[in-house]
């Protein structure tokens, strides 16, 4: 061996015909059975290619390869595993020439045929699979990163070699149960052809480049769906753990990319096949991190919204082809509940892993599929429609909730904007109960930052705060302008929830939790009288029961009310507005305990038929309120000053306004428009000064005006009917009269075209001259 050596690294030139000699010499002796020789062969033939690195070892390894060919076709087992020994061998040797016309095809398809081996005996039919992928992974360590050999990433290639990999995967062999010492433990474990396969799919999706992508995904998931690997999704999800962490992190969104698409394609599959896609997709957002959603941020949300309206559709039609009277297959509606809280739950995923200014436009995205009543989403009618209608907005808003549970921001003007919390308040105003809760689980889960919200889930009232470890920040300059922007908002909606009678203990806790965190994260002094206001007017719709609520939601109102101004009087550290909560809360105790949570917010309340002959000493009073608080700095006129909601168009559109309102805001235009206005200001130069008095005064002008309109509200409804109709009749007659000159300017006829006529009084006149008589130039004549 050591002489043939020496020759042939002395005359590379008889390479070519030493290799045609030994390979001559194998293919006769493996058909004549001498195996003996054939070993020799093949030692011979890997030294010489272990020691010639020569430019003319090309046509030497066409022999080499024709030789570990025939030995791959043999029967033989021993003999396959000496072909794949070898060529694993001349797989690891960096050739300096590259090969234009050599062709791997026979060895992938061979390899891919030994990793599926079903040989009778276990051990060797093990040994033939580790084999196999040892020649895969020989194969792809020798084209992969030459451009000029045979591209191992095109799909005839990729359709052998990665579901071969994965069938080795999937078939984790029970080798045998005893362990006789834990080094031939590990041994074994070593040479498992699971981990084998494993390393070789590693190694091969690390190679991925960009465009290749697509062609090694794409056999995964045929060979997923073909095995019905989906639904107990363990396989699936660890074959996509081993994708995500291998492939280049710039590349993961690929791959989720891939994902999507196949979800889209089995949109009529069963629902467990669609979850079980739809679990894999949350995994791999989760360990692609920042990158899993790539350019197409939309996109990504767009197709698992479209999956869930999808699913919406089938629970209700029990059909997948909407429309069709009889579904193919029989569609059960609690899979698809499983189906709809996995896209839920992946829609989460997704969002935690996106910054926040992204977090953002994927919940107006999510918010403005949402279809309100008040917005120009298509709402359908009918029973049906009603119901696809409640369940997409339920759905929805459950997305908007579990991406709204990661979202952290600092400044909460810039990421709610305007639009999103306008469309997200008018669904608090929904008459559907579960609806109302969601939208205030996200608002809460919006307000706040610090984690507190677990703190306020019970209402109770706690004589000392600090047993709660509250984290409180004091309020940013950005939180106070977002609250002078969309206080008096929250505050009616807030006030308006609190007057549904469907209402039950859940929406009294999240009302609760709200008020709370309102106090805790964005409250200065202005705000926080502004609470105080709102609780007390909370009270006062239980106390007066206009809309006829229950005796449970008046008491429960009543003890909200208690809850809140008992932890609020702590948070103040007035001692004189401590002092009148706890005499009030002391004497409801003995008196009206009802009145408190311990006694509502339990599984079986004690409540009270006897509200209406409740005593003064068991309420908050405005009055003693404002004087305790006014005392320490605060402002008593706004604190005396009761609250009422301002009025906005959505009310017309929930349809909860009564007669009294609507005059009122026809009154305010009316009274826009009186002659009392009409004596305009003069022109006033504006100034820093001006402006800056503008700003501070504002909020003092929005109470006038609201006093103004509730003066005008309270007139309408208790002013006897002969000084209304009065005060309509002057008004219309002031119209009237406005009217009559607008038709006399409007009808008055054109000049006179001999000119104008001076009357007796000195004043011009103009005298009408019928349109036949008056003399048009010609270029105006037709």
């Amino acid at each position: 061996m050591e002489k043939l050596t020496f020759y042939a690294l002395s005359a590379p030139e008889k390479l070519d015909r030493i290799g045609a000699y030994l390979s001559e010499r194998l293919i006769r002796d493996v058909s004549r059975h001498r195996y003996g020789y054939v070993c020799i062969a093949m030692e011979a033939l890997d030294q010489l290619l272990m020691a010639c690195h020569c430019q003319s070892i090309n046509l030497f390894v066409e022999s080499f390869l024709k030789m570990v060919a025939k030995l791959l076709e043999s029967e033989k087992p021993n003999l396959q595993i000496l072909g794949t020994n070898s060529f694993v061998k001349f797989a690891n040797i960096e050739e300096d020439t590259p090969s234009y016309h050599r062709s791997y095809d026979f060895f992938v398809s061979r390899f891919s045929e030994m990793c599926h081996s079903s040989h009778d005996d276990l051990d060797i039919r093990t040994k033939i699979r580790m084999s196999g992928i040892k020649g895969l992974q020989g194969v792809v360590r020798k084209t992969v990163n030459d451009e000029l050999q045979a591209n191992i990433w095109d799909p005839q290639h990729m359709d052998k070699i990665v579901p071969s990999l994965l069938f080795n995967l999937q078939n984790v062999e029970e080798t045998e149960s005893r362990s006789p010492s834990p080094l031939q433990a590990a041994e074994k474990e070593k040479e498992s052809p699971t981990e084998l396969a494993e390393r070789c799919l590693r190694e091969l999706l690390g190679r991925a480049a960009y465009g290749n992508i697509k062609n090694a995904i794409k056999p995964v998931l045929i060979h997923l769906d073909n095995h019905s690997l989906w639904e107990p999704k363990i396989f699936a999800t660890c074959c996509f753990r081993i994708i995500m962490y291998s492939i280049q992190p710039q590349h993961s969104h690929l791959v989720i990319q891939q994902l999507l698409g196949h979800l889209d394609a089995n949109s009529k599959s069963a629902a467990t096949v669609r979850a079980g896609i739809v679990e894999v997709l949350s995994e791999a957002a989760v360990i692609a991190a920042s990158g899993s959603v790539g350019p197409t941020v939309l996109e990504v949300f767009n197709t698992l919204l479209r999956q869930l309206r999808l699913s919406i559709d089938y629970a209700l039609t029990g059909s997948y082809d909407c429309g069709a009277g009889v579904g193919t297959k029989i569609i059960k509606e609690h899979e698809e509940r499983m189906f709809q809280e996995a896209v839920i739950k992946t829609i989460g995923s997704f969002a935690s892993t996106l910054p926040t200014y992204q977090q953002s436009e994927v919940m107006v995205f999510i918010m403005n599929k949402v279809p309100l009543p008040s917005s120009q989403q298509s709402i359908e009618a009918g029973k049906a429609g009603e119901n696809r209608n409640r369940l997409t907005q339920i759905m929805l808003l459950k997305s908007l909730l579990q991406v709204s549970v990661g979202f952290q921001c600092s400044n909460m003007l810039t990421a709610l904007p305007s639009a999103f919390l306008d469309r997200l308040l008018s669904a608090a105003l929904m008459e559907d109960a579960e609806i109302r809760l969601f939208v205030l689980e996200i608002l809460i889960s919006f307000i706040d930052r610090h984690g507190n919200r677990q703190k306020f889930s019970t209402i109770s009232t706690i004589s000392d705060i600090s047993v709660l470890k509250l984290k409180v920040d004091k309020c940013s300059r950005q939180d106070t302008v977002f609250m002078k922007k969309h206080g008096q908002q929250l505050y009616r909606h807030i006030y308006l929830t609190c007057k549904e009678e469907s209402n039950v203990q859940a929406h009294y806790e999240a009302l609760y939790s709200m008020l709370m965190l309102i106090s805790i994260e964005l409250a200065n002094e202005e705000v926080m009288v502004d609470l105080i206001r709102l609780v007390l007017a909370v009270q006062e719709i239980a106390q007066i029961n206009e809309d006829n609520l229950t005796a449970y939601n008046r008491c429960a109102l009543f003890a909200l009310g208690a809850a809140y101004l008992n932890l609020i009087s702590q948070l103040t550290t007035v001692p004189t507005f401590c002092q009148h909560i706890h005499e009030v809360i002391q004497m409801r105790q003995k008196e009206a305990p009802y009145l408190l949570p311990e006694d509502v917010f339990v599984e079986r309340p004690r409540l009270s038929k006897s509200l209406d002959r409740l005593g003064p000493e068991v309420f908050f009073w405005q009055s003693k309120i404002s004087e305790v608080l006014g005392g320490s700095g605060y402002n008593s006129d706004r604190l005396s000053t009761p609250y009422i909601p301002q009025l906005t168009d959505e009310d017309r559109l929930s349809k909860r306004k009564s007669i009294g309102e609507t005059i009122s805001l026809q009154v305010e235009v009316e009274s826009r428009n009186s002659p009392e206005r009409e004596q305009r200001a003069p022109a006033e130069e504006i100034t820093y000064e001006t402006l800056k008095k503008a700003i501070v005064d504002s909020v003092a002008v929005e109470e006038q005006e609201r006093e103004r309109r509730r003066q005008v509200v309270e007139k309408f409804q208790k002013a006897p009917f002969e000084e209304i109709a009065a005060h309509c009749g002057a008004r219309a007659t002031l119209l009237q009269s406005k009217l009559n000159q607008i038709f006399e300017i409007t009808i008055r006829p054109p000049p006179s075209p001999s000119g104008t006529i001076t009357a007796a009084y000195g004043q011009p006149q103009n005298h009408s001259i019928p349109v036949y008589e008056m003399k048009f130039p010609d270029l105006c004549v037709y």
